[in-house]
């Protein structure tokens, strides 16, 4: 989702490069997000404490706010391609480091780079995607943008953990094999970024600003934001801790099944996004609340009973509810605020998002050291229902 209104070329005659640049950025865009995800299904590889697998985790979200108020609106003034093969550089240097050693600051500074990188990828690309496809598409149904960008986006955070997890299991070295591959898949990204068409007319005279945000008011802006925090939490406990609890309470060590677990909470996220595209708001925000809710209950449940297939069936439930939830909470804000206010609106959406996924990682880890897992989580998912419980009686007077 761009967090700025997109400055555009007034009329792009349409040619085959727009075609062939669409699906060049969002292979890129896949293979970014991908590698953001490699690390999740490698952590009990490390041999790290919960509570400093989770710094580790915060430092990656940590980096995307950063980003996204500093750069992630540059490329509405600078250009797609300038502002995007700068951050899939960044990508390339994290892995690297990646690659040069397992200690803790190493993993903290490649961590970091990946998430400065994600912030601007993740609002650049999807401009870019809706320029490219409006050029390609003039007067043409944005069906096609809505459901490339989402799985690209939401559904190549999925991707990297399936990746990373069944190289790790069956090919040598897990904690290089994984990155060298994504070495050479961001290589061959920025080449493809490099050649795809630019779809902004740079202006001069821009005089730098960090990105506005809004806190937005009453209680429609209020449900949203809590709906994203309550999405994002979720997605923060399967990318960070969620693995090692598979690998050491369930006694399942299996690299390539970690990798599947995350990838089937995002993978069905993107999917019912993608499904729900039709319903209203109201709608979405019903099922993705009690989609949330029940999947939650149930993980837990399965955590209780240390049994692997329940533990799966609330992953993916609460990983469709998250999406669903988070899906309508962007629209209702992008509904709510005027033009004028919907960049910083969207902005401090996505601020909440990232915000969520390292407070609820540190929770989780920092209350880890003080009673088990299973305990933590479920007073985790007490109050995450409480949070949900709020969300709808503010979504009713909305």
């Amino acid at each position: 989702m761009a967090l700025m209104e997109a400055v555009r070329i007034p009329r792009i005659e349409r040619t085959a490069q727009h075609g062939t640049g669409f699906w060049a950025v969002a292979g890129a865009f896949a293979v970014a997000m991908a590698f953001s995800t490699v690390p999740a299904p490698l952590f009990p590889l490390y041999g790290l404490s919960t509570l400093l697998v989770t710094v580790v985790f915060a430092a990656y979200a940590v980096g995307v706010v950063v980003s996204l108020v500093l750069a992630g609106h540059l490329s509405d003034r600078l250009g797609r391609r300038r502002v995007l093969l700068p951050a899939l550089a960044l990508e390339l240097v994290a892995a690297l480091l990646f690659l040069a050693g397992t200690s803790l600051p190493l993993l903290l500074a490649a961590r970091f780079l990946t998430g400065l990188g994600v912030g601007v990828i993740t609002a650049t690309a999807t401009a870019h995607l809706h320029e490219l496809h409006t050029a390609d598409r003039p007067g043409g149904s944005g069906t096609r943008f809505e459901v490339v960008s989402t799985a690209a986006n939401i559904g190549g955070l999925g991707l990297g953990t399936l990746v990373a997890g069944f190289l790790a299991q069956f090919v040598t070295g897990p904690l290089r094999t994984p990155y060298l591959v994504f070495v050479v898949l961001l290589i061959v990204a920025i080449v493809a970024v490099a050649l795809a068409p630019e779809t902004v007319r740079t202006t001069g005279g821009y005089r730098y600003r960090p990105q506005r945000v809004s806190t937005g008011r009453g209680p429609a802006y209020l449900a949203a934001a809590a709906g994203t925090f309550a999405a994002f939490s979720v997605f923060g406990f399967f990318t960070s801790v969620a693995p090692g609890f598979v690998a050491g309470t369930l006694h399942h060590p299996s690299r390539a099944l970690a990798g599947l677990i995350v990838f089937t909470v995002f993978g069905g996220s993107a999917a019912a996004q993608t499904l729900t595209t039709a319903w209203t708001a109201r709608t979405r925000t019903v099922f993705g609340l009690s989609a949330q809710a029940v999947g939650v209950v149930v993980l837990v449940t399965g955590m209780h009973l240390a049994g692997l297939p329940l533990f799966l069936a609330g992953a993916t439930l609460a990983g469709i509810g998250s999406g669903v939830l988070f899906k309508a909470s962007l629209g209702t804000v992008a509904a709510a605020a005027g033009p004028a206010e919907r960049g910083a609106a969207l902005a401090g959406m996505f601020l909440i998002a990232y915000a969520a996924l390292a407070v609820s990682a540190l929770a989780i880890g920092a209350a880890s050291q003080v009673t088990g897992i299973v305990t933590v989580m479920t007073w985790f998912a007490a109050v995450l229902l409480a949070l949900l419980t709020g969300i709808a009686a503010l979504s009713r007077r909305a």
